[in-house]
């Protein structure tokens, strides 16, 4: 516990959940004496002993909010790690009372955007500063180096840049990643796509597996050793990574692998949901975002799955389908360009997302940028981003991921083993929601021609929607109904 004597904080950091704590023996670490406040007081001191033992880092902890405020230096800057929405607005007002003016509060939780926006306004009206911070990495990410994505005062940013820079992962060719992503809840609005591609990631991947493992055979062995091989090339990425890892997990309650125990029913917290409300609110197309949310929601329903299991088993449909020859390494080469160039689909669909909302809000969002400073420390770090970059690079204004010329030739190439994969899995009764819809979004974006005519005809003809002509401007109405019983006569 810090004395009445201690040296004045460079900064605070309220909520010592594992993120917080993480994140404070981060800053620590890296020479910046941090105080450090939980309203359970055991988490205080929990982390008080975590930094004795990590090193006797600079760390202090305060039982008391007034105690904690007034032991950082001033301009105070006090990041919080608390759980989004009521939460954030109790703390808030638990440390606010003792702030000062020109102070900065930093929310570095799954926040939704424009509850950022709203505390942002409140704070100017105390004369405070304030930020919407996304922090993404997990509990290895927050301690040892995460990419962080602030948003909101670019003046409470600069206040703390130099504290961020050293304590974001570092990647050697492109530097640490942070930076200052921009206005309003720009951070947490990133942030929050960040995660909708993460949850179209882990789809993805979970459907080569299921592939895999149910038409392949593969075993728990031979799926560590393909996926650990893959992570060597061009799907080189965190979640890969940790993929290969989990295979070789043994179960230490019973024989077997660990990952054939764990019930098939995923969770959730929110910020993939509110993906794809925004992508509904904004007329974009995200449909492998969307497909890994649904997917979400159909794994919840166990009880259901059971059940409707028996009805069709019993109706001879079932996931013997599954059992046909198959060329095993062929099949895994497929796999892993359907996997990649299902992947360019989701990650341009979250980018397409983004620049819509930057639009919307005039946020001058630079994609290349988020890119960048999601190749390290992040959930979806991947090499594939360094890929991503240079394409915005190359043009700022690019439309679509998939026109870009090297990710367009990438498509082309892997097309063929894309659609033998997706063949595959329908003729063998596996759901691939994530690379069927991904395939679905490549084919429809690349046709010039769709059958919305025939769409926008019925819109026409039962609600007088009018409709536009191929071969010339204006707006048309034609009585359909009327035409169509001449016909009948």
């Amino acid at each position: 516990m810090a004395g009445e004597g201690q040296n004045l904080t460079r900064i605070g950091l309220a909520g010592l959940a594992v993120m917080g704590q993480n994140l404070a023996l981060n800053i620590a670490e890296k020479g910046f004496p941090i105080s450090v406040y939980n309203r359970s007081t055991n988490k205080v001191d929990e982390t008080v002993e975590r930094a004795k033992a990590e090193g006797d880092l600079p760390l202090f902890g305060f039982h008391d909010p007034e105690a904690f405020v007034q032991s950082i230096q001033k301009p105070r800057v006090i990041i919080m790690l608390v759980k989004a929405g009521a939460p954030v607005d109790d703390t808030i007002k638990t440390l606010s009372v003792y702030m000062e003016k020109g102070d900065c509060i930093i929310d570095g939780g799954n926040e939704w955007y424009e509850n950022t926006e709203r505390r942002a306004a409140a704070m100017v009206d105390l004369g405070l500063q304030y930020l919407g911070m996304g922090v993404s990495g997990g509990e290895e990410g927050a301690r040892h180096g995460p990419s962080l994505m602030p948003g909101g005062s670019f003046e409470a940013y600069k206040s703390i840049e130099d504290i961020l820079l050293k304590v974001a992962a570092q990647v050697p060719d492109s530097g640490p990643c942070v930076t200052y992503i921009g206005e309003g809840g720009s951070g947490n609005f990133v942030k929050m796509v960040h995660n909708g591609i993460e949850y179209g990631d882990m789809q993805l991947i979970s459907e080569a597996y299921d592939v895999l493992r149910t038409v392949g055979k593969l075993s728990n062995e031979e799926l560590h050793e393909v996926f650990a091989e893959w992570n060597k090339g061009e799907l080189l990425s965190f979640l890969v990574e940790i993929t290969a890892d989990i295979f070789t997990i043994k179960d230490d309650k019973a024989d077997g692998y660990l990952v054939d125990k764990v019930l098939d029913k995923t969770g959730m917290k929110g910020t993939g949901k509110w993906t794809v409300q925004q992508a509904a609110d904004l007329s974009v197309a995200a449909p492998t975002i969307a497909a890994s949310l649904d997917s979400r929601f159909l794994s919840g329903m166990k009880s259901e799955r059971i059940e409707a299991s028996k009805i069709f088993q019993a109706g001879g449909v079932s996931d013997t389908f599954a059992d046909q020859a198959v060329d095993k390494q062929k099949l895994i080469d497929d796999v892993r360009q359907a996997l990649y160039a299902s992947k360019i689909c989701s990650y341009a669909q979250g980018m397409n997302l983004i620049r819509a909302k930057s639009t919307e809000k005039g946020w001058d969002l630079k994609l290349g940028e988020l890119a960048r400073i999601w190749k390290g420390g992040c959930i979806i770090r991947a090499v594939f981003l360094d890929r991503i970059k240079k394409a915005y690079d190359r043009n700022s204004e690019l439309a679509n991921l998939l026109v870009d010329p090297e990710f367009a030739k990438e498509i082309v190439e892997r097309q063929s083993a894309w659609r033998r994969v997706v063949c595959l899995a329908i003729n063998s009764g596996i759901s691939t929601p994530g690379m069927s819809v991904s395939l679905a979004y490549f084919d429809t974006y690349r046709r010039e021609s769709l059958p919305a005519n025939l769409v926008q005809a019925q819109r026409d003809y039962f609600g007088a929607h009018t409709y536009e002509r191929v071969d010339g401007p204006g707006a048309f109405h034609t009585e359909w109904y009327k035409l169509a019983n001449q016909l009948k006569m």
